[in-house]
This record gives C-alpha cells, sequence and structure tokens, in this order.
C-alpha cells in the first residue's frame, strides 16, 4: 500500500482488505482488496494542507460541485478538517469507520447553512463502500451538489474502457458546456475510450458501470446519485496541475457518483444520503 502524503487511519479488514483515510477532508485515500493491488490512485506531489485538496483518493465535494457556484470550486469539505466519530471491526470482520464535519463560523462566512456532513467507509474482501449524508441542521431549507470525486488507478489509461454509459445523455465541460439541465449530446458508444480530456456528467447513471483496465475489472455501483462524472485532465491539462505526479494522467480515471444536474433540496431537519460501492472484480 503507498505510503501517503497526510496522516491517516488505516482500517483492516479480517481477511485483509485494506484502507487509508485522511482526516483532512475525511478523504479515503488508498484501498487494497483481499486479492490485493492498490486500485485508487494517490498524486506523490499533492500539498494537502489547510486550503488545499488532497490529489487522488475519494476527496468529497460538497455543497457545490466545480465551479458551477458563487463558492471556491468543489466547495470546502475536501479541505476541512474531519472529526473522526468511530471506527473498528464489526463481528463478521468488516472494517469501518465514520467521519463528520458540522458547519462553523468559517463555512457559515461561505456558505451560511447549518449542516452536518458525515461520511462512513466499510469494507471487507473486495469491496469497499462509502456513504455520504448531509443534515439539514438549521431553520431554513437549503440546496446543494455534491460528488464523490473517485481517482481510480488504471495501468495505461489509453487501454481503459467504461461499460454501461452507452444512450446516456450528456454534458461535455472539455468543450466549454456548462449549466443545470440536461444537454442533447447523447452517448453512442457501449466501451468508452479516454482520448486526451474528458470532462463529462452523465445524466440518469445507471446504478452500476464497469471499468476494464486490461485484465483486470471494476466494477462502480451507486445508490441515490442520480448522476456520474468521468475526468481525465488529459496532458496538456495535466501539465498545469502541479500536485499531480508527470504523466500521472495516464494511471489514473474520475469515475465519480454524484449529484449534480438537478441540485438537491433539504427542507429543516431532513437527512439526504448516497452510497457508492466499488467492487474489485
Amino acid at each position: 500500500m503507498s505510503a501517503p502524503v497526510v496522516p491517516t487511519l488505516e482500517l483492516r479488514a479480517a481477511d485483509g482488505a485494506r484502507a487509508l483515510i485522511s482526516p483532512h477532508g475525511a478523504q479515503l485515500c488508498a484501498w487494497q482488496p483481499a486479492r490485493g493491488g492498490e486500485r485508487l490512485y494517490l498524486s506523490g506531489r499533492t500539498q494537502a494542507g489547510p486550503g488545499r485538496a488532497i490529489r487522488g483518493g475519494v476527496p468529497l465535494i460538497f455543497p457545490q460541485f466545480a465551479a458551477e457556484g458563487p463558492l471556491p470550486k468543489h466547495g470546502f469539505a475536501r479541505d476541512r478538517e474531519w472529526r473522526l466519530a468511530a471506527h473498528g471491526r464489526r463481528d463478521d470482520g468488516r472494517a469501518y469507520c465514520a467521519f463528520t464535519l458540522r458547519d462553523d463560523a468559517a463555512t457559515r462566512a461561505l456558505w451560511p447553512h447549518a449542516f452536518q456532513t458525515e461520511l462512513t467507509v466499510e469494507l471487507q474482501g473486495d469491496e469497499i463502500e462509502m456513504a455520504l449524508a448531509v443534515v439539514n441542521l438549521g431553520g431554513a431549507a437549503f440546496t446543494f451538489t455534491a460528488a464523490l470525486h473517485t481517482y481510480l488507478r488504471v495501468a495505461d489509461i489509453a487501454a481503459a474502457r467504461v461499460l454501461g454509459l452507452q444512450g446516456l445523455h450528456y454534458r461535455d465541460a472539455a468543450r466549454g458546456e456548462r449549466g443545470h439541465g440536461e444537454p442533447g449530446r447523447v452517448e453512442a458508444r457501449a466501451a468508452l475510450a479516454i482520448d486526451g480530456e474528458v470532462d463529462r456528467i452523465y445524466f440518469h447513471a445507471p446504478t452500476q458501470i464497469e471499468l476494464r483496465d486490461g485484465d483486470a475489472r471494476l466494477l462502480v455501483q451507486n445508490r441515490n446519485f442520480p448522476d456520474l462524472v468521468v475526468w481525465n485532465p488529459g496532458p496538456a491539462k495535466a501539465a498545469a496541475l502541479a500536485d499531480l505526479d508527470p504523466d500521472g494522467w495516464r494511471r489514473m480515471l474520475c469515475l465519480e457518483a454524484a449529484a449534480i444536474g438537478q441540485p438537491l433540496h433539504l427542507a429543516p431537519g431532513a437527512r439526504w444520503q448516497a452510497a457508492q460501492r466499488l467492487v474489485a472484480a
């Protein structure tokens, strides 16, 4: 398992499955299923710290996706210190942890709402699940968007293929397309290849897609996340990212469970939850 660049909590299931999670952003940094082999990409050049997010793993995007709103890009949850609420091993051998983040003066200066976000991670065997919850603690409703910005490790991006997107409507940010709602583009390919920069939001995504990386397969499953982001910066944009390894874009692909197309509306006292599960197949 690759050495993290920030302090992390190690989870180890009874069968040997392992994960590293940082309190900085409650970010999953590494995951090895019981069969072995690292499945997440983490940049060795990441410069995580106050106001800086970890480059790789699974950054948590809340309460705003990308620059689609008045907040800093991707909101603020990914560069805050979260509180460890629980961790351990269940009777069945499954390892778990839970982190929480509540509003404070700094978050309210950016986004004037009372909230609690919760991240729960569980792993065993060849599966890991991340569940994200948001609770409205205030007296007025608010809206938000969210995503699990999952960096998956690949041997060679040129050989990677994503299955399960055919027929979906998508918006292509690499072509300058912005805004909420459904665009007119429709995915025609049964197996999506990554050629240069790819930055797409697929709407009404299926509950499972598949990443094929040579002989390796990874199932990406979601529960209550309606959208999916496919992102790779390509060589030109990657060269401008100081915290990305040289040619790191060749070894990663982001497949992100997300709620973007229709911002989520949360009434006072209400709770929203969604999850993403990765299965090494």
